[in-house]
């Protein structure tokens, strides 16, 4: 099925250098933390327990790595995967500061590498690094990561 116009891009929209600045943010709440530590089985008490991460030297919860991962990617779906085939490796994935309850996170890419497919013309590979910042514009996450794109006209390859 066709993803709608709106959604995503094609890949002779990329360009090596452009940077997408990612909108809206979102707000991490307490219940989205701890729904992901339970979906995932990670019941480590710095991310769960009040008492016990105020004993730790940030001296409240820490949200999860991974759920910070997760929602930074997502955030950057409708910019930069929305018409992938396929999301094809991550890398260099980097917690540069941690994130707490009530943060505001927001994303933004810049496109390092454009290359159509030698061997199927219907594609090619987009290469992006992801920065995410905080309500304060701390840096909190960075990863690069390989997206195969459709070409106009491609979408329909499987």
């Amino acid at each position: 099925m066709n993803s709608p116009d709106f959604f995503g891009k094609y890949l002779e929209e990329y360009s090596i250098g452009q940077i997408f600045k990612h909108w809206p943010g979102k707000t991490v709440t307490e219940g989205d933390n701890n729904l992901f530590c339970l979906l995932t089985m990670n019941h480590h008490p710095i991310h769960l327990d009040s008492h016990y991460a105020a004993r730790s030297q940030h001296g409240r919860p820490l949200v999860v790595g991974t759920y910070v991962f997760s929602l930074v990617v997502g955030l950057t779906v409708r910019d930069i995967s929305g018409k992938a085939i396929a999301n094809l490796e991550y890398e260099s994935i980097i917690h540069h500061a941690p994130v707490f309850i009530g943060d505001t996170l927001y994303a933004e890419t810049e496109i390092i590498d454009v290359k159509k497919s030698r061997t199927k013309l219907d594609r090619g590979i987009i290469y992006v690094e992801t920065s995410a910042f905080n309500q304060k514009g701390i840096k909190v996450l960075s990863f690069r990561r390989k997206v195969l794109i459709p070409t106009k006209g491609g979408e329909k390859c499987d």
